[in-house]
């Protein structure tokens, strides 16, 4: 036994100093993003004029129509893959899709200059959103 070598234990505290600095480094960037996301918030409206744009976007989307175009973009999501029945697999039917997507254009065609701004704006949006998707998931299927 007097002839085994004596190990020396050394303890590293450089791990230690390293993970501190990591850690502030971390927060540092993180209070940066921060800063960086309220400065890029929009100024807030007074109070009466919050209240009603509140209520007008409310109106709008308890509207028959907003319930309308929701419907139609859902079952294009949903044709395109997007959505799924619980635990099943998700469907795609590209031709049931387009004709969801259609008939969005066709209502946005139809109600042209009848619209409030609010929902024009919600078809607009739905009709981009179910276009691109269609592009994106028909180009998968279509050769260059």
């Amino acid at each position: 036994m007097a002839d085994e070598p004596k190990f020396i234990l050394s303890v590293d505290d450089d791990w230690k100093r390293q993970a501190q600095e990591e850690k502030r480094r971390l927060a540092e960037e993180e209070k940066k993003a921060k800063e960086a996301a309220a400065a890029a918030v929009p100024p807030v409206p007074p109070a009466e004029v919050q209240s009603e744009i509140a209520q007008e976007q409310l109106e709008a989307a308890d509207s028959p129509f907003a319930t309308l175009v929701q419907t139609l973009l859902t079952q294009s999501l949903v044709y395109l893959g997007g959505m799924g029945s619980r635990g099943g697999q998700p469907i795609l039917n590209l031709d049931a899709a387009k004709r969801s997507v259609d008939m969005l254009g066709a209502l946005d065609e139809k109600t042209k200059g009848n619209l409030s701004e609010l929902e024009q704006k919600l078809l607009d949006t739905a009709l981009y959103e179910a276009r691109s998707r269609f592009v994106s998931v028909a180009s998968q299927f279509i050769g260059p």
